[in-house]
């Protein structure tokens, strides 16, 4: 029996999927097929297989040692693999013992960019069919079941901020392999400061209408695609989807940008805030809302206010953990450097009606369906998976809790309320003083990242310059 018929692992939708894998591998003559998982950094990891052998182990999957999880953002191993329960109190993650990507049909796509290929998402597994405990993917899954269950579908759309510079010169002689690698040198697409203006525009456009048609014949929906201020800076928006969607596109939008400008000669970065001069830096804004499972109305929708009472309270858990949170939409250390006061960044845990300046700027009005809350504090680096668990499960608390996110801030940069960390080592900090968290994710989990988060900390301390640069320029 396979693993999917063993332990029952798939559901209908799935089985179906499967079988359309199988029917557009062999009409397209697809070679290779590339499965992936997200790890812990939202960073995908796999293995690529020949179709034929792909399609034979769709059910059952693939192996991957189980050291892909104990990795910081240098690709370190941080964890004892080699001790009792590998670091983690585990007995399967021991001696680097290998775990099953098992494939999600439903995310199979070919890749435009790469011939006769064709990608599919995993989800990891042990051989005894109990899902690995630090798969965020499996995690942010969990969270969804219990929203599933509370009557809620959680909706996201996405505004995602990189850079894209010109490639001159990829160090690639053998004295730039370390761990990180040496960064890439480059040069400007443009100089920037333009906001928005047609010019600047048109002159980033070829490499952005290349990112433009792979992307959209990969399926995924891109709403826009704009210039930002800063030299080299875009962002592309995306239609709102529901679920899982919403993390998967983002780990594989991020994915596609990088590979398709390599293959041109350009180098993207979804790293926050390039060393490079008058570069600025880059965020991830995330919008959403709760949709009724039964009539899909939207949960944060009055008829007489700007926020439903559901919708207050949700507002209020993601201002009361914040703080906590920022582990998860912040997980860098370069990604605390944007929290400037008026920067168009948020520096507080404040609420306002479409304000730029808030963390969290509440879109829509009384009957409008479109009523949404942007949360304009995570980095684009971030792991979508723990980004939107976070969200929802810092609403859910508010709601179950009746929390009041208080009046909205006009003033964003002189309202009184909590300082979010200004570093990565304050977020860990204010993750330890809050237990939700562990209460919600499990300590098994939290103190898991936060080991890795801490690993990368000190190597930070122990170096004196360029380390931001090398670690975060070519990895995200």
């Amino acid at each position: 029996m396979s693993l999917v018929e063993k332990y029952g692992l798939w559901s209908d939708e799935q089985i179906e999927a499967a079988a359309r894998v199988r029917r557009i591998a062999e009409e397209q003559g697809l070679e290779t097929i590339r499965f992936s998982f997200p790890d812990q950094h939202g960073i995908l990891r796999g293995k690529t297989l020949i179709a034929a052998e792909a399609l034979s182990c769709l059910d059952s999957g693939a192996s991957i040692t189980t050291t892909m999880l104990c990795k910081d953002t240098s690709h370190r191993t941080v964890f004892p693999v080699f001790k009792a329960g590998g670091g983690f109190g585990i007995k399967e993650m021991e001696g680097g013992a290998d775990a099953i990507m098992l494939p999600d049909p439903t995310t199979f796509r070919v890749l435009p960019w790469a011939p006769k290929t064709g990608w599919v998402l995993c989800d990891l597994y042990f051989g005894n069919g109990q899902p690995v405990p630090f798969a965020t993917r499996g995690l942010y899954r969990s969270v969804l079941k219990q929203l599933a269950d509370r009557g809620y579908d959680y909706m996201a759309g996405l505004e995602v901020e990189f850079h894209v510079f010109k490639l001159e010169d990829v160090m690639m002689s053998p004295e730039h392999a370390g761990q990180p690698g040496e960064p890439p040198a480059v040069s400007l697409l443009s100089h920037g400061y333009q906001y928005l203006t047609e010019q600047r525009y048109d002159q980033i456009e070829p490499v952005l209408d290349l990112i433009r048609h792979d992307v959209m014949a990969l399926g995924l929906p891109l709403r826009s695609m704009e210039v930002e201020f800063g030299p080299s800076q875009c962002e592309f928006t995306f239609q709102p989807t529901v679920g899982l969607m919403p993390a998967d596109l983002m780990v594989l939008f991020r994915s596609a940008v990088k590979q398709i400008c390599r293959r041109h000669g350009y180098h993207a970065t979804f790293m926050c805030r390039p060393k490079i001069p008058n570069v600025v830096s880059s965020g991830w804004h995330l919008h959403q809302s709760l949709v009724s499972r039964t009539d899909g109305s939207n949960a944060f929708v009055s008829q007489t206010d700007v926020l439903s009472d559901l919708g207050r309270h949700y507002l209020a858990g993601l201002l009361h953990h914040a703080r906590a949170a920022t582990v998860f939409t912040t997980p860098t250390i370069n990604g605390y450097k944007r929290y400037r006061s008026y920067s168009l960044a948020p520096d507080r845990a404040i609420w306002g009606r479409d304000n730029r300046g808030v963390m969290i700027r509440v879109l829509g009005g009384p009957g409008d369906r479109a009523t949404r809350m942007e949360n304009r504090v995570g980095e684009p680096a971030a792991n979508p998976y723990l980004y939107m668990a976070s969200q929802i499960l810092s609403g859910l608390d508010g709601v179950d809790r009746k929390l009041d996110p208080g009046p909205s801030a006009d003033t964003p940069y002189e309202t009184q309320a909590d300082l979010l960390p200004k570093s990565l080592r304050e977020a860990i900090f204010a993750l330890r003083d809050d237990p939700f968290f562990r209460t919600t994710m499990g300590d098994g989990f939290i103190d898991y990242y936060t080991f890795i988060k801490n690993a990368e900390i000190e190597r930070f301390q122990a170096e004196v310059t360029e380390w931001e640069q090398r670690e975060y320029f070519e990895m995200f």
